[in-house]
């Protein structure tokens, strides 16, 4: 394949971008060979992403920006804070990692976010939202105590900026007399649309004077603007506007899109002093045109032909846990008036797409603001009404003080159905769901739940909300082992477990939600009983009571960390009732996993079947030699 050149001859195939090993080289082309290295690099990108999978819209729209961004500030000194993150593949492939590209989000590959293990021009690891100003701003601050000359640039979107956490920078950002930009990326969406009052004003702003002179008048009046930007003239825009009443020097909008626009604009704002805003226009998937017309679909993707583009209709394989969450939601919600559905702006990977067309008025998409949804989910419950928050388990742990506060304390009937529980695969360590079981069983008046299956995910949401205070199930990511989901549901004796295989009395596994599979694929090795625990808290004491004074050795398994987990749960519960008997805890590690292949994760900290069958084999011939192992 070639790139069409100047006076329409080929050219090879991503000459200008194979020449730059990092942002110097980019520094050393001329300004006219710009536009060609975005061509390259927007076509490198859906090339690149087609073949791995990863997150491709963001990406598409932020290749200008990211080319500018590089070609102004000198990178790595000046610090680039990426919000989220999802969007820094054109700044990996910029910064020296283009080869890595191959192995993107895989196991020992690059991450899909920055890491500043991973490159010096990862200044800050990001993934979950809203993190860049304070970031950016700590970094100014310190720039600033070292008498060091440096800028720091905060880029965020426009369904990021929704956080309160942002805004909470911001406040004190422009109280501080520090370098700081900050660039708001408008696509105008985040994952789900867009949602809320300040979409709503920068769509105001969009609609105004500045901006449809702009798109008439193209690189002349935006090039009036760079030039008058030192200045502090305010981009034409009302004076008044928001982000100056949190004291920064508003700019823009200006079109993202445009090298002409980009360059000149931050070449000046270099120059100027103090906190900095620039709104920039883009659009997610821009020059991919399957992208440019459904963006939420090219989001976030897997391997696809990029020619023809992702297939659709594919259906008839096993629901996902998702879908299942997804069709319990619709299903309850026409049993009962009271059920509402939250989310924090998560309505595709949550399962929540039916439910929004289904039963709008009882659908909350709150935005990027987990602790607003939990506190939200609180006050809906003190009506009457029964919420049902979907979110992932990496983002409660956002909302956690509120979860404690607002809805524990007060015993509130609010359901979280919590996704992602464990491992995750490619999106790695910062969204894995390794910490809920611990930092849910710990908290007073809470229910915790983990289904083994699809079937158990289902009626355990209908148990859960049957309940009159806080309830969690928490469910992993993809497909389960396909068990047929039964439309009835019926609720389960709470704090109740099974006993899925007796044994000979040697070893007992307690499994807790997704590891029953692997737990019973081995059971036979070693004749061993199976229970499916189920709660999490409360605990089945009878249960444990029973293997306990029926067996050697007692191994729990689950997809957790170790400490504080569910096998931490049984150990209480053995002291508790007086009992003594050799205890293996198997779970995961005092340490963050990277991306790969959901098998390859469990395999690395031995919770696949072999990993589990070893651990046990390793456990009862040191019992047989007559050592006495710490509990583990």
């Amino acid at each position: 394949m070639t790139l069409e050149g100047a006076g329409g001859r080929e050219q090879p195939k991503y000459e200008l971008l194979k020449s730059i090993a990092s942002p110097a080289d980019l520094r050393r082309l001329e300004r006219s060979q710009l536009p060609r290295l975005a061509a390259e690099l927007r076509q490198y990108l859906v090339e690149s992403v087609s073949q791995t999978g990863g997150h491709l819209s963001s990406n598409l729209g932020t290749v200008e920006l990211t080319i500018a961004l590089h070609y102004v500030f000198d990178t790595p000194h000046d610090r680039l804070v990426w919000d989220v993150g999802h969007q820094t593949y054109g700044h990996k492939i910029l910064t020296g990692r283009r080869e890595g590209m191959k192995n993107l989000r895989m196991w020992q590959g690059l991450s899909g976010f920055p890491q500043r293990t991973e490159s010096e021009y990862d200044t800050f690891g990001t993934a979950h939202s809203s993190t860049s100003i304070s970031a950016a701003l700590g970094m100014a601050v310190a720039a600033k105590l070292k008498g060091e000359p440096r800028r720091a640039v905060a880029i965020i979107g426009d369904g990021a900026m929704t956080a309160g956490m942002a805004f909470e920078a911001m406040n004190n950002a422009g109280d501080m007399d520090v370098d700081l930009l900050v660039i708001l990326n408008d696509n105008d969406m985040s994952i789900s649309p867009p949602v809320g009052a300040l979409n709503k004003y920068l769509a105001k702003l969009m609609s105004g004077r500045f901006y449809a002179t702009a798109k008439d008048l193209g690189t002349k009046v935006l090039g009036e603007l760079a030039r008058r930007a030192e200045e502090h003239v305010k981009g034409m825009v009302t004076p008044g506007t928001m982000f100056e009443e949190f004291g920064f020097n508003y700019i823009g909008p200006i079109d993202g899109h445009d090298l002409d626009a980009l360059l000149p604009t931050l070449n000046n704002i270099k120059r100027l002093k103090g906190p900095q805003f620039l709104h920039v226009v883009t659009k997610k998937g821009q020059g991919y045109k399957l992208a440019e017309a459904d963006p939420i679909l090219y989001h976030g993707v897997s391997k696809f032909d990029h020619k023809s583009g992702i297939a659709g209709g594919k259906s008839g394989g096993k629901p996902t846990y998702t879908q299942v969450f997804g069709d319990w939601l619709c299903d309850m919600a026409e049993r009962d008036p009271r059920l509402v559905g939250i989310t924090p702006a998560m309505r595709e990977g949550s399962g929540m797409v039916k439910f929004a067309q289904q039963y709008p008025k009882r659908y909350f998409d709150v935005g990027i603001a987990e602790q607003h949804a939990v506190t939200f989910a609180a006050g809906i419950a003190c009506e009457g009404y029964k919420p049902v928050v979907a979110i992932y388990s990496t983002f409660l742990q956002r909302g956690y003080d509120q979860l404690i506060h607002d809805v524990q304390i007060q015993n509130l009937p609010v359901v979280f159905a919590l996704d992602r529980g464990g491992l995750v695969g490619a999106d790695g360590a910062t969204h894995n769901g390794s910490f809920d079981l611990s930092y849910l069983r710990c908290l007073p008046n809470m229910t915790v739940m983990a289904p083994a299956d699809e079937n158990e995910c289902r009626q355990m949401l209908y148990t859960a909300f049957q309940m009159n205070t806080p309830a969690a199930v928490r469910y992993p990511r993809g497909t389960g082992p396909g068990v047929p989901v039964q439309r009835e549901m019926a609720a389960l004796p709470v704090g109740k477990g099974e006993l899925r295989r007796r044994g000979n009395g040697l070893a007992a596994i307690l499994s807790f939600g997704s590891m029953l599979a692997p737990s019973l694929a081995i059971a036979d090795e070693f004749d061993a009983t199976v229970a499916n625990m189920r709660f999490v808290k409360p605990l089945d004491d009878e249960l444990v009571r029973d293997l306990a004074l029926t067996h050697a050795l007692l191994v729990t398994v689950e997809e957790n960390v170790v400490m504080g987990g569910a096998g931490s749960a049984v150990i209480e519960s053995l002291e508790r009732q007086g009992l003594t008997v050799q205890v293996l805890q198997l779970g995961l590690p005092d340490r963050f996993i990277d991306q790969g292949d959901p098998a390859l994760q469990l395999a690395s900290v031995g919770l696949d079947a072999e990993g589990i069958a070893l651990s046990i084999r390793s456990r009862l011939a040191a019992m047989a030699a007559g050592r006495t192992p710490q509990r583990s």
